[in-house]
């Protein structure tokens, strides 16, 4: 057993060499020589403040209690980093161009730099973090009785046993405000960075993973022989069975910590602290976005194994969650068991430092100085200096915010998991983000607005989860979370309007939060901006825009120079304001101030002063001294105007960028058709040379044996004198063909367009295609009607095509029995009118329809290609119907066969008629 003083003077120990780490931090800073203190991997590592007592001994609790849960809290943050361009890079902007020292002041200088606004934002974090103070003060607490008393190790400690002076949690109380006001405030500058206190987390958190590490290697391989072992040992053990079950409904309950996790990144006002404004490098981020992601991941490999390890190894009255120093303790090892409890003192001082810090900044520029200020000590001409006053008071704070802690963990100490006070206390401070992340996002949000759903979205908080927990520590509020208000059970505070079933986080967290977005939306809408809302929504939703930092030009105000710097030199300190004054001066490229009447100055002054004091107190002091303070209205409608105007660009760009696009589609697509009809160009080619050879060479062949004397044979003589004539007819028809088919395609054709029927016409061509039809053995049936429609066409061209489509109709078809129908269409259109000649015969393949269109094609089958022609019947037919404004198609057929569609232009009194009927 290692004694009390022992654990106490290691502690000290400990936690003075990180106050030596961050005096040296400050000093270097100070130098302008921070090397590696100003690396991304010191501002990753401080990002990992995150990292509280929660995750080194709760995240353990939780794992044994709830399995893979736990997950989830290191799953939220790794989402925000992958996301950081989106919602990190651009808190980090704006904080740097509006001086921003809290995330109270960023929400209020958001909303028209409100001071109730940031007043209200104060008390709800000073509430919300109260609950995750008192934890890492029962962590700790614990964790030193442990090693004082093994019955430390039971779920319920003995903190209701002793009197308040006996309990540890007090002294550590006591310990942490001490070092945090020797930390933390040692001068009033909050618009400096903490660099000391980033190197001091940083530090920290390499001490926690290494010990964490360090458990987890000795669970694995000195409490088993590796990690097989470890398994194979613990599968019989129904807690280690729960770790890889999940109860009906985790769903929910993993989106909501998923979701509490993430948002906790941001809103939480340490990591505000630490992620935004301790940023002193906008690249940091990306390195952090993979880096932390990293560090999480190690440490949620590192928890599995000893939750197993302590379900197993340790009784069943152990306390989960402190399996990490039970382990090492049960198993005699007191230096590893020591190295976890500084381990866990380093969780959780980081964050009370951290925490306190943020929260001591907050109290002090948004509680006390808008008090202060109404004094007539600080408000008068003789006003005295505020920058001892300031931090008095952050020293004060710091002492309130510890006390508070140390309440909420006496009066729930023997009730609650530290997962579970961890938990509350991420809801709370969740009711910043509808705020926080409309107020980058969306420049409709009202100050109005923004301070209906905080304060709503707040009372669901406390009324929903707080006061539960209070009842459950039997504090109080037990009958109203019983019975509910006055009896009513549908405003019992877990099954609020009656819901039941429900996860009381997930049940909380959907209340708060619903009610804080809706209310936010909803009163936002319906209130107006004033002009300074209206200014700061452009700065905030557009940091990019350097012109929005200029609001010299929309602040219309006078003050002496005089005036200004005692002002600054009462807040800053006389050598603060000379740099001030100085460099504005030089910057100016002037090395006279004016003396009045300098709008850029006093907004430059608002400015340094906001980075000490917030910016709802530095407006409020400046308006003390300045004259004619207005907003241009037409400077604020300009900015408006000229974010619409950005807006309208964007809009424009990205029209532009379609049409490009689909230029660049067309222009793909010609170059397609270019390629393709260059590849018809060399086919075409190809088939003319092909067809006219053949009768050439026929004609030459018989001209050369006629020449040479020829057959002694008369009839011989003749047989080759009619092949020659036959092969000259087909040579100088074909000659014709690609003649016409040419001089349609350039538009060149004649043709006399009248009115006639035609049925007539499509009847005259089944008289003349009678004789072949017979020798063919084809039947070819009428089913056009007793109509007489009119259509305006050329003749004999309308002849031509009839002829031509019932030509190929009777020799291609080669079924058992041929028919071939000639019947008018259905009157899909009154303008046109359609007559279909349709075939029983082989049919054509569907990847073939569009092709037999095309010149020299033959989309026939194998046993008709002897009967084929030269391939330009159809598409001449198809020009001719083109040039006299119809159509010829080939319509799909399942059944078989071949159906062509010829569509003509009706003649304007029919078309007339039709439209009629």
């Amino acid at each position: 057993m290692i004694s009390s003083s022992i654990i106490f003077a290691i502690g000290g120990a400990y936690l003075g060499v990180l106050f030596l780490l961050a005096y040296i931090g400050d000093r270097q800073a100070e130098k302008g020589a921070l090397g590696i203190l100003g690396s991304p991997a010191v501002y990753t590592l401080s990002l990992a403040v995150y990292c509280t007592s929660w995750t080194f001994y709760g995240a353990v609790g939780s794992a044994a209690r709830n399995g893979l849960e736990f997950l989830t809290i290191y799953i939220g943050p790794t989402l925000v980093m992958m996301g950081w361009w989106f919602v990190l890079r651009k808190l980090v902007r704006v904080s740097k161009a509006q001086k921003i020292t809290s995330i109270a002041d960023f929400i209020s200088a958001r909303y028209g730099k409100s001071a109730s606004l940031s007043a209200i934002i104060t008390l709800i974090a000073l509430v919300g973090i109260t609950p995750y103070i008192a934890l890492q003060l029962k962590a700790v607490a614990a964790s030193f009785d442990a090693f004082t008393s093994p019955d430390s190790w039971s779920p319920v400690s003995g903190v209701e046993a002793g009197s308040i002076m006996a309990d540890t949690g007090l002294w550590v109380a006591f310990l942490m405000a001490t070092f945090v006001i020797l930390f933390g405030t040692r001068n009033l500058g909050a618009d400096e960075r903490h660099p000391g206190v980033v190197v001091a987390i940083a530090v920290e958190s390499i001490v926690k993973l290494l010990s964490l590490g360090a458990i987890a290697a000795f669970v694995v391989y000195g409490l088993h022989d590796g990690l097989q072992d470890m398994f194979a040992r613990s599968s019989w053990n129904e807690g280690v069975q729960r770790l890889y079950t999940f109860n009906e409904g985790f769903e929910y309950r993993w989106i909501a910590l998923t979701f509490l996790s993430a948002a906790a990144m941001i809103c939480l006002p340490r990591q505000f602290q630490v992620a935004v404004v301790e940023n002193s490098d906008e690249r940091h981020l990306a390195t952090a976005s993979w880096l932390f992601p990293l560090y999480l991941l190690l440490v949620s490999l590192f928890v599995l194994p000893i939750a197993i390890s302590g379900l197993t190894q340790l009784p069943e009255t152990a306390n989960p969650d402190l399996f990490v120093l039970s382990l090492p303790l049960a198993a005699g090892q007191n230096g590893l068991a020591i190295l976890a409890f500084i381990g866990g003192l380093s969780a959780a001082t980081s964050m009370v430092i951290v925490a306190s810090i943020a929260l001591s900044i907050m109290i002090s520029n948004h509680l006390v100085t808008p008090i202060l200020l109404r004094l007539p000590y600080f408000s008068g001409p003789n006003a005295g200096d505020m920058r001892w006053t300031l931090l008095l008071v952050r020293r004060l704070s710091i002492i309130a915010i510890l006390t508070l802690g140390f309440i909420y963990y006496r009066v729930t100490s023997a009730a609650n998991p530290l997962a579970s006070i961890g938990l509350i206390s991420f809801v709370g401070v969740a009711q910043f983000l509808p705020a926080l992340i409309g107020g980058i996002y969306w420049s409709g949000g009202t100050r109005v607005g923004a301070t209906v759903g905080l304060l709503v979205g707040f009372a669901m908080w406390l009324y929903t989860l707080l006061l539960p927990s209070l009842a459950g520590a039997g504090w109080a509020f037990g009958d109203i979370v019983a019975n509910g208000p006055f009896g009513i059970e549908m405003l019992r505070p877990a099954m609020l309007f009656g819901i039941t079933g429900w996860d009381p986080l997930v049940h909380g967290l959907f209340w708060s939060l619903s009610f804080n977005l809706a209310l936010y939306v909803l009163v936002s809408v319906i209130s107006r901006q004033s002009p300074l809302e209206q200014l700061q929504s452009v700065l905030f939703t557009d940091p990019d825009n350097e012109r929005r930092g200029d609001v010299e030009g929309v602040l219309q105000r006078s003050a002496a120079t005089d005036d200004l710097f005692q002002l600054t030199k009462r807040i800053l300190g006389p050598d603060k304001a000379e740099v001030i004054f100085r460099d504005y001066a030089k910057a100016k490229g002037d090395t006279n101030i004016p003396a009045s009447n300098d709008a850029r100055l006093i907004a430059h002054v608002e400015r340094q002063l906001a980075s000490n004091v917030g910016a709802a107190s530095a407006r409020s002091l400046v308006s003390r001294i300045v004259e004619g303070e207005t907003i241009s209205l037409e400077s604020v409608i300009t900015l408006i105007d000229e974010k619409e105007e950005v807006v309208r660009y964007s809009q424009e760009l990205e029209r532009q960028r379609v049409e490009l696009e689909d230029t660049a589609a067309k222009l793909k697509s010609a170059n397609e058709q270019l390629t393709r009809m260059d590849r018809m160009k060399d086919d075409f080619l190809s088939q003319v040379s092909h067809e006219l050879r053949t009768p050439m060479t026929s004609i030459r062949s018989f001209s050369d044996i006629l020449s040479d004397g020829g057959p002694t044979d008369p009839a011989q003589h003749n047989r080759y004198m009619r092949i020659i004539q036959a092969e000259s007819v087909r040579l100088t028809r074909l000659l014709d063909d690609i003649l016409e088919l040419g001089r349609f395609e350039a538009g060149a054709a004649t043709l006399s367009i009248q009115s006639m029927d035609a049925v007539a016409s499509a009847r005259h061509a089944m008289d003349t295609m009678h004789g072949l039809a017979e020798a063919e053995g084809v039947e070819v049936i009428d089913r056009l009607g007793s109509g007489a429609p009119m259509v305006d066409v050329d003749e004999d061209r309308m002849t031509q095509v009839f002829v031509n489509l019932l030509s190929n109709a009777i020799k291609f078809n080669t079924s058992e029995s041929p028919k071939v129908w000639v019947e008018i269409g259905p009157a899909n259109d009154t303008g046109y009118l359609e007559i279909h000649i349709r075939d029983n015969g082989p049919g054509i393949p569907a990847d073939q329809r569009e092709a037999v269109f095309s010149k020299f094609s033959r989309g026939w089958s194998e046993s008709t290609q002897q009967k084929s022609g030269s391939g330009l019947g159809l598409p001449i037919c198809r020009q001719i119907m083109d040039s006299m404004g119809g159509d010829l198609t080939l319509m799909p057929d399942s059944s078989g066969g071949c159906t062509f569609v010829i569509r003509l232009v009706r003649s304007a009194s029919m078309a007339s008629q039709a439209t009629a009927e």
